[in-house]
């Protein structure tokens, strides 16, 4: 059954002033058209999802407590807040998901440039005009590169300056490479210079960026494993070895104030009972691995790879092999020092 003003409701939530940019945004993704009904289905999922989340988990904590007035002013407030924090958080999920999608296409686009400006400069040498060795080199192979030059190249055919095209092409995205790159083109243009020459001269700068990344994530290398060990298998061992701690202190004190009663012996120490609940440590030490592979994954990202972005798979693995490996020491350790708390 067709869900009706499924469309409507999703231009509804997207303000007028706002959709040109959001179009621009996911054209820079590689969305074609603004997909109003997928926003109009969230809208729609917004409402079931928050009425599901009042009435279940808020409502029947609110009615235990309040009344009148007070209740409807509170349930009217938890309402919002629960639509509010869902909407901000599918929106956010959104977002990073459309951001890491450009970052990704931008990074495709600066691996293919080298090759893509070799064939123009073998154009250019061939005596092609700049527009004709720019529309020549475009090739399927080169992906998305190939798509965004051969729209400046189609802006060009249609009476815009090719500096324009080029300058609207490079500020789509936040690529210091393809930037400078053709800007350099862009000058040597105006200026009447050797073009060809000046290409070979930016796949030559090109490529010795390249070779300086690798040779620094080469050095650097000692660090990332360094924290890599810590984090996968250090930082679990000592929160397992910890917790087995937290289980001998409490049973040696348990027996310690045993021995006080039966002997009625008064010792110039006083020990009481430890605060601290083993499944409130085991909860805290998880949620502390999360957030340090989480963190420590960013910066290996940022050694490795130059970017948080580009390193955003390293998350995942470091939380579920640190999780992992936490597991297994609580196992081992438990049977090591079981015999201890027995005796």
């Amino acid at each position: 059954m067709k869900i009706i003003f499924l469309e409507e409701f999703g231009k509804a939530i997207i303000p007028e002033k706002l959709r040109p940019k959001i179009r621009e945004y996911l054209l820079r993704a590689g969305v074609t058209e603004v997909p109003y009904r997928l926003f109009g289905g969230l809208f729609y999922g917004f409402i079931l999802l928050t009425i599901l989340l009042f009435f279940f988990y808020a409502y029947p904590l609110l009615i235990e407590s309040f009344s009148g007035l007070k209740l409807f002013i509170l349930a009217f407030v938890s309402g919002l807040a629960i639509a509010s924090s869902i909407a901000i958080l599918t929106f956010a999920v959104i977002y990073f998901y459309l951001d890491l999608r450009i970052f990704n296409r931008t990074k495709q686009m600066e691996e293919m440039l080298p090759d893509f400006l070799k064939f123009v400069s073998e154009n250019l040498k061939g005596g092609m005009s700049f527009e004709k060795a720019l529309w020549s080199a475009i090739k399927p192979e080169f992906g998305i590169l190939a798509t965004e030059v051969r729209l400046a190249a189609k802006k060009v055919m249609t009476g815009q300056d090719v500096d324009d095209s080029i300058t609207e092409f490079t500020d789509k995205y936040d690529s210091p490479m393809l930037r400078r790159s053709f800007n350099l083109i862009i000058e040597g243009l105006k200026g009447g210079g050797q073009i060809a020459e000046l290409i070979d001269r930016v796949i030559e700068n090109i490529t010795e960026t390249r070779m300086l990344k690798k040779e620094m994530a080469a050095t650097n290398m000692t660090y990332v494993i360094f924290i890599t060990f810590v984090v996968i298998v250090i930082a679990p061992g000592l929160f397992a070895l910890s917790y087995q701690l937290l289980i001998i202190l409490g049973s040696f004190i348990s027996k310690i104030g045993t021995t006080q009663i039966s002997g009625g012996m008064n010792l110039p120490l006083t020990i009481s009972s430890i605060s601290i609940k083993q499944s409130d440590f085991v909860v805290f030490s998880r949620y502390a691995l999360v957030i340090i592979s989480t963190f420590s994954s960013m910066i290996v990202s940022m050694i490795r790879r130059g970017s948080i972005k580009a390193g955003v798979a390293y998350i995942p693995i470091f939380i579920a092999s640190s999780l992992l490996l936490h597991f297994l020491f609580m196992m081992v350790l438990t049977k090591i020092f079981g015999g201890l708390i027995a005796i």
